[in-house]
């Protein structure tokens, strides 16, 4: 994408369909030519036109709004032309058709996905992270992901990295000079008091992450698999959690065939639900389809809710599904229809390792959760619903009284366990003394480029590339 950044762009901004208004934008090194050549009326910079969008016969297109923003004041640090007209997409196709033919000779091409982003990135209108922020606010699917998003484009998160980064520079610079005079014999990690300085290092880079990690559940949420044997109340259970009719219910059993996937918000994170067929043994060929795709999701997933008949639990199937799932994946055990057990519902069996030897014979630490933990509910009545919903927060490692200021990513939060492991061996060769200076210092130096990373001064095209490559066209 770089190689080719000499080139005007154009695309049409606003999303597929029809809308009150469209918007098509082009970015380029110059565009005051271009513009000549589309308008009859020089555009004033930062100043909104209204006038006529013709054809090259003359003809009118559609009439609205042009606005010419000079570089670097614009969103990618060149030229800027929007032009805002009706959102017809008919409209602004003869409107984007046109601006390629006209600026063809002026090398004018569309748009790869998130190049106007790219460019602002590289003409240093924005850095990394807050191009990241940029996609990740336009896919917020909840209030508090959309304002910590908010939050990332503006800078909040780049100006944590980059003070802790200054920090630890700071600390390398003392050193480095140390290394250079050594006639001085100043015992450096004394005078300077590195090793305390070392110390609140990690614990500041700790802190963030543990920000960054809640950011993360923020914006990714869980991949939640509900399975079990037929008519346990799976399709049930996604109606409840979901408010609303998505799955057909039936005292039928294998009436799911194939996946449903149903998002919902839990304390604004993220949970991807996804009812699956029963899991039994089967001669029906559709349905034992849909069963191969149950373990494929449930392979996929990051929670996974098996869900039983709480008048029949832990029955010889259960026990063969429970054996059959994946070590590396937490397993949590709900025992559905509690309200038609008898006496109005008192579970007639403990919810302890007692009741699920099976259960804790699952590797500890490899995905399973305590069998005390399993939780019996009512997908009809609501009753545990709420303690459901806490569950799946718990296993996800919310904490809403430490909502996360930002957005972070999976590589954010590798760069961040990196910087901490590097931050770690500095604090290992310290307690050498001046001895081994050069390498406290080297692994400061590796710490620095971690942070970096995040926010993009030293990163590789082929990450750029497949980060920005995720973006809409148009943006």
């Amino acid at each position: 994408m770089s190689l080719r950044s000499h080139e005007p762009i154009i695309a049409i901004a606003t999303a597929p369909g029809r809308g009150g208004i469209g918007v098509v934008r082009i970015s380029g090194k110059s565009l005051a030519a271009l513009s000549n050549t589309l308008f009859d009326t020089p555009l004033k910079p930062r100043h909104a036109h209204y006038l006529p969008f013709k054809d090259e016969k003359g003809q009118p297109i559609d009439a609205g709004i042009a606005l010419y923003f000079k570089a670097p004041h614009s969103y990618t640090g060149e030229d800027v032309i929007e032009l805002q007209g009706h959102g017809g997409p008919a409209v602004l196709r003869r409107l984007l058709d046109h601006c390629l033919a006209a600026g063809r000779e002026y090398g004018l091409r569309h748009a790869e996905p998130g190049e106007f982003t790219h460019r602002a990135f590289l003409n240093e209108r924005l850095d990394l992270a807050q191009a990241e922020a940029v996609a990740d606010l336009i896919d917020a699917s909840s209030e508090a992901a959309a304002r910590s998003a908010m939050a990332s484009l503006s800078g909040a998160f780049s100006q944590h990295v980059n003070a802790l980064g200054d920090r630890i520079v700071h600390l390398r610079m003392l050193v480095e000079a140390t290394l250079d005079f050594p006639e001085e014999e100043i015992d450096f990690l004394e005078k300077y008091q590195a090793r305390e300085t070392l110390e609140g290092l990690r614990k500041d880079l700790d802190a963030l992450t543990q920000q960054a990690r809640q950011g993360m559940i923020l914006r990714e949420g869980l991949h939640v698999v509900l399975a079990g044997q037929p008519n346990v109340g799976k399709s049930s259970l996604l109606n409840a959690l979901a408010g609303d009719e998505v799955a057909i219910v039936t005292p039928i059993a294998g009436t799911t065939r194939d996946k449903v996937i149903q998002q919902i918000h839990i304390q604004g994170v993220p949970l991807h639900i996804v009812d699956t067929a029963g899991l039994r043994e089967t001669q029906d060929t559709v349905e034992s389809i849909g069963i191969a795709r149950t373990w494929a999701e449930i392979e996929k997933a990051n929670v996974i809710i098996h869900l039983q008949d709480a008048r029949s639990p832990n029955d010889e199937l259960d026990t063969a599904i429970t054996q059959r799932l994946p070590a590396h994946t937490p397993v949590l055990k709900v025992f559905n229809k509690i309200d038609l057990l008898p006496e109005s519902g008192q579970i007639p069996f403990s919810m302890t390792a007692s009741a699920s030897p099976e259960a804790s014979a699952r590797p500890e630490g490899a995905g399973g959760i305590p069998p005390e933990q399993a939780l019996g509910i009512s997908a009809k009545t609501g009753t545990g619903l709420d303690s459901l919903r806490q569950r799946l927060l718990d296993i996800a490692g919310w904490n809403p009284s430490a909502e996360s200021p930002w957005l972070a990513r999976e590589r954010h939060l590798k760069a961040l366990a990196n910087a901490a492991e590097h931050l770690a061996l500095a604090g290992e060769h310290a307690s050498h003394n001046d001895r081994v200076l050069d390498l406290f210092a080297e692994e400061l130096r590796l710490a620095h480029a971690e942070l970096s990373a995040i926010t993009g001064q030293f990163t590789s095209d082929d990450l750029l590339g497949e980060i920005f490559s995720s973006f809409c066209i148009g943006k």
